[in-house]
């Protein structure tokens, strides 16, 4: 707020906006395509599959899964996007100013493929913590709730939130490096060295990154922790 004032807190919100709507669309569309899909195929069964059965967990995550993965490779452009409006603040760029203008600095400078970068590791991250939730909140369900007291069957509603936040935990890698290869050498001072090293691939990223020690950067709203590699120059400053 001291350098942009309170416009400087909703650097990328257009293009955000854009990816949360389409994406919406999208995503209620393919799953209703799915599901139609699946009662047609079931019209001729008598028997229905009960809705707690691991069979119907994993179809309807398996679903899920379509409808998420269709989302985010439509609206992944308008992610990238995002990115990059909000990275400009290190280096007090203004290349990506709007979201039509900043579709057509991309394809100019990065051509098609650089509307998806990133756009891998996001997608496994995604595809690896919806089937963590579901999994984990059935066999909570299943076998920690299903035979206890009748109050702890209240507990069955929260079940998916507390999977979900622990699944999040566990992919967030994935998101870390996502969001480093949607602006790495994208021409921004936040995307280049000094700031940040030119990765050739998400692999070679993620296992800088690893020896780094670095997996869990950012991890934390409140509990910051200097980088490591960063934390050598400090020391080393404060030594001299």
């Amino acid at each position: 707020m001291k350098i942009d004032g309170r416009a400087g807190l909703f650097k990328g919100l257009a293009p955000r906006l854009c990816s949360g709507a389409i994406g919406t669309i999208v995503h209620s569309k393919v799953l209703q395509r799915c599901q139609e899909a699946d009662e047609v195929e079931e019209a001729g069964n008598s028997c229905k599959e009960s809705g707690s059965s691991l069979e119907q967990v994993i179809k309807e995550t398996s679903q899920e899964m379509i409808a998420r993965s269709a989302a985010t490779l439509v609206t992944h452009p308008f992610h990238v996007i995002t990115l990059r409006c909000m990275v400009q603040f290190i280096g007090r760029e203004t290349k990506y100013s709007g979201v039509l203008s900043s579709f057509v600095t991309i394809y100019r400078e990065e051509g098609i493929l650089g509307f998806f970068a990133g756009l891998i590791p996001r997608l496994l991250g995604d595809i690896l913590s919806l089937w963590l939730c579901n999994m984990l909140a059935y066999l909570i369900n299943t076998y920690a709730l299903e035979n206890g007291v009748s109050t702890m069957s209240e507990m069955k509603s929260y079940s998916q939130a507390v999977t979900g936040f622990f699944a999040s935990m566990l992919t967030y890698p994935f998101v870390l490096v996502s969001n480093l290869m949607a602006i790495n050498s994208c021409g921004l001072a936040g995307g280049l060295p000094r700031y940040a090293p030119a990765y050739s691939s998400w692999l070679h990223c993620w296992s800088q990154l690893q020896e780094e020690g670095n997996m869990s950067r950012g991890n934390s709203l409140f509990f910051r922790k200097v980088p490591a590699g960063k934390r050598y120059v400090w020391e080393e400053k404060r030594f001299h």
